[in-house]
């Protein structure tokens, strides 16, 4: 049975539930581009029962996205898109935190990488590598993996560490459903070449600067990651699909793109829905 809208106006819908659920119930085939940032592996937590990011170990995290996302392809058409920005993040096995976080004040609660595992690469100061995991799962799950973006961040949060690099980019992965026939206008995204007259396809590495937002969401959407996602592969007359819209910088991103085109997203907190409702009135 379709799930009740939380709140839908003429161009845009959202419902409130966990994503595979609320996908289960969509018709297929109903949208034409997929653009999410799920949450990252033990880096928030939502406080809402049933949120993804909190699982035992990483591979139970991407199990639970791969789930997610196996039903959004049923959900997206044949010449349909899906971006997905993902974080990475090391395990600590330190116990639970006591001190402030220097890096992410959200982050001070106990994080499935602060305990003990006896899984090989579960151990101290490992980086889990879940983006390229989480790909590779994708990819055993009959997604086409078209490119890796890397967002090369250019004002990053400063990093504690003093035995390492310090961190300062994500992932973007754009995948599709079919190794041709999807839709894609170049000519919406292109840049100009070093010649200043003939054009070429924009690289896959974005240097773009993280910016400040007013928003009560704790992990809102950078919405300069969103700009060519959206125009590159969502239609004028499409419809965009955000399953963990949070505050709907996606959303809003997309119905801005053309009046013709509309937004779904999903969201688990009744709290970000809310948030999400008063900016797209």
């Amino acid at each position: 049975m379709p799930t009740t809208p939380f709140w839908s106006s003429d161009r845009a819908t959202l419902y409130h539930g966990d994503a595979k659920t609320v996908l289960a119930s969509l018709p297929t085939e109903s949208v034409d581009c997929i653009v999410t940032s799920p949450p990252y592996y033990g880096q928030r937590d939502y406080k809402v029962k049933g949120q993804i990011g909190l699982e035992k170990t990483p591979f139970e995290f991407i199990e639970s996205l791969v789930d997610v996302f196996g039903e959004a392809r049923r959900v997206l058409k044949p010449t349909g898109a899906l971006w997905v920005n993902i974080g990475d993040t090391y395990w600590s096995g330190k116990g639970k935190p006591t001190q402030p976080d220097n890096k992410q004040r959200n982050r001070r609660f106990e994080r499935p990488q602060d305990k003990t595992s006896s899984h090989p690469i579960c151990k101290p100061k490992q980086l889990l590598l879940v983006p390229h995991r989480f790909a590779i799962a994708m990819q055993d799950d009959g997604w086409v993996v078209r490119n890796d973006v890397i967002w090369c961040k250019q004002n990053p949060t400063p990093d504690p560490a003093t035995d390492r690099l310090a961190s300062a980019h994500e992932f973007m992965f754009f995948f599709t459903k079919q190794a041709k026939g999807y839709y894609f206008n170049r000519r919406a995204v292109r840049v100009l070449c070093a010649d200043g007259k003939s054009t070429k396809n924009p690289p896959t590495v974005w240097n773009l600067k993280s910016a400040p937002t007013f928003k009560k969401h704790i992990a809102p959407f950078q919405e300069e990651l969103l700009r060519i996602p959206i125009k590159a592969t969502l239609p004028i007359n499409g419809v965009l699909l955000d399953p963990f819209c949070g505050s709907a910088t996606a959303l809003k991103m997309a119905l801005a793109r053309s009046k013709r085109s509309r937004a779904v997203g999903i969201d688990i907190s009744e709290d970000f829905l809310n948030e999400a409702k008063g900016l797209l009135i």
